[in-house]
């Protein structure tokens, strides 16, 4: 596919998404920006936050997975289900009895405001690698079959990439996004299922013979039972995944905010609860594209790149053909802007809510803050990326939850101390408490196989750190007094 079809493609589909953008933002204030007005029907929050759940990530980086843990992967999105439970049951009755735009609000609420800003400083510090890691990925697919041939260095491609998150949401913020969700979530989708039809066709292979070729391969092997010292072992695989669930999700002001946009608890729960049934079926989707690929590619002897997570697009533009090359260039192109541009206007939102003390100025000094912001965030993610690519070193899928394992645990143990206790805590120790946590689980997760007799410490780490804040936040707390 030449460069020039590659960007004539991007500049269309960015011109649609600045069309929506205009639309959803005519009279918007701050109050737009941040809630919607809390008009969104639930139906299109639910649609949209398929895209922005997945990202660019699960697009390439899921498929290339399989050829090293098969459909192990699985295990994890089954823990999703659990996690988006306890979200419907416990979380999103206390989020809108207490009428949030910032969720970590509830932590002043319950706790204190160093507590609170303590919460809201993870959250940023988790969003802004998460959110780094997945335009990553989007930017090296663009600089490998694009900016290369032009020989446009990486860092512009990166600033090009982030500079048109920042046109269409600047004004609009989660309205827009709302409504720009839906329009990539449906290229998303329609990329992975006409590229799985596209690889049956080159396969010679029907409807029900392409569910037994994949079935029957090695690649779809699903449970892991036999090695509890393995990182794929199901117990820590499924309770991992339902709490990262709970944290990334229930507990991150990117994807809580958009449900908060609904116009009641009902109208959002019920938003949650079609959203985690259907992304099972989404990510088994992934699985079996990936399990096509590596099939596809020893059918034909084509060697597999050193790169696993390239292995999906130099595929799609060297083999499959002019629709399956487009079609890949729209599908990461949405899913990576889907899961971005939300968590750059929530970083917006969390930043100007927990730090600005937004709620006592005019609108005009909120208008000019919250745009100073949104520019800040756009650099910091920038400058993010330039430092991964230059220390990257293992897959991005991995890199991913790895990552929030260690910046959500904070957020797992101030959110459960709270739910579950009446203790009251000193808050000047609670920063000291979110940052000895981690640190702590990173000496046992770097020496577990060696503590533990060959125990590995995977996505459980994320349960241990939740476990060591909740110890932490009791030893530097009291009883309530009675009143």
């Amino acid at each position: 596919m030449s460069p020039l079809l590659v960007v004539s493609i991007l500049l269309l589909y960015f011109a649609v998404l600045i069309a929506i953008s205009l639309i959803t933002s005519k009279g918007a204030t701050s109050d737009t920006f941040f809630t919607a007005n809390r008009q969104s029907p639930w139906y299109l929050v639910a649609y949209g936050m398929i895209g922005a759940s997945l990202s660019g990530v699960t697009f390439i980086s899921v498929p290339a997975a399989v050829g090293n843990t098969a459909f192990s992967y699985f295990q994890v999105v089954l823990g999703y289900i659990l996690g988006y439970w306890a979200i419907i049951g416990i979380l999103m009755p206390l989020y809108y009895r207490l009428n949030l735009i910032s969720i970590y609000s509830y932590l002043e609420d319950r706790f204190d405001k160093i507590s609170y800003k303590t919460g809201s400083f993870f959250f940023i510090l988790s969003r802004s690698m998460g959110s780094s890691l997945r335009l990553f990925l989007a930017a090296s697919v663009l600089q490998l079959f694009l900016f290369d041939a032009w020989s446009i260095p990486f860092f512009a491609t990166v600033a090009i990439t982030i500079f048109f998150i920042w046109i269409y949401t600047f004004r609009g913020g989660i309205k827009t996004i709302v409504w720009t969700d839906t329009f990539q979530t449906t290229f998303l989708i329609l990329a992975v299922v006409i590229s799985v039809i596209i690889i049956a066709q080159r396969l010679d292979l029907g409807f029900f013979d392409l569910f037994n070729v994949v079935f029957d391969s090695d690649y779809s092997r699903i449970f892991h039972f036999d090695d509890p010292n393995s990182t794929n072992f199901f117990p820590k695989q499924f309770f991992g995944g339902a709490f990262i669930a709970l944290t990334m999700t229930g507990m991150d002001q990117d994807l809580m905010q958009k449900n908060l946009t609904c116009r009641t608890l009902a109208d959002a729960q019920k938003n949650m609860f079609w959203l985690s049934s259907t992304l099972v079926v989404v990510n088994l989707l992934f699985l079996m594209l990936g399990a096509l690929l590596y099939i596809y590619s020893a059918q034909f002897n084509i060697p597999l790149p050193e790169v696993r997570d390239e292995l999906f697009p130099r595929l799609a533009f060297d083999e499959f053909g002019t629709v399956a090359a487009v079609l890949f260039l729209l599908g990461i192109t949405a899913s990576t802007y889907a899961s971005s541009d939300s968590a750059l206007a929530a970083l917006t939102t969390s930043f100007c809510i927990d730090f600005l003390n937004f709620k006592s100025k005019t609108e005009d000094v909120k208008q000019k803050q919250k745009n100073l912001t949104h520019i800040g965030f756009s650099v910091l993610f920038l400058v993010i990326i330039l430092v991964f690519k230059e220390v990257n070193e293992r897959s991005l899928i991995e890199a991913v939850l790895m990552v929030a394992t260690y910046t959500y645990g904070p957020l797992l143990g101030l959110f459960s101390f709270g739910v579950f206790t009446k203790r009251k805590v000193n808050g000047k120790w609670v920063p000291l408490v979110c940052v000895l946590a981690p640190a702590l689980c990173y000496l046992l997760v770097s020496n577990s196989a060696s503590l533990f007799n060959g125990y590995q410490i995977g996505l459980e780490n994320l349960i241990l750190n939740g476990l060591m804040t909740c110890l932490g936040l009791f030893l530097i707390s009291k009883k309530e007094k009675a009143t």
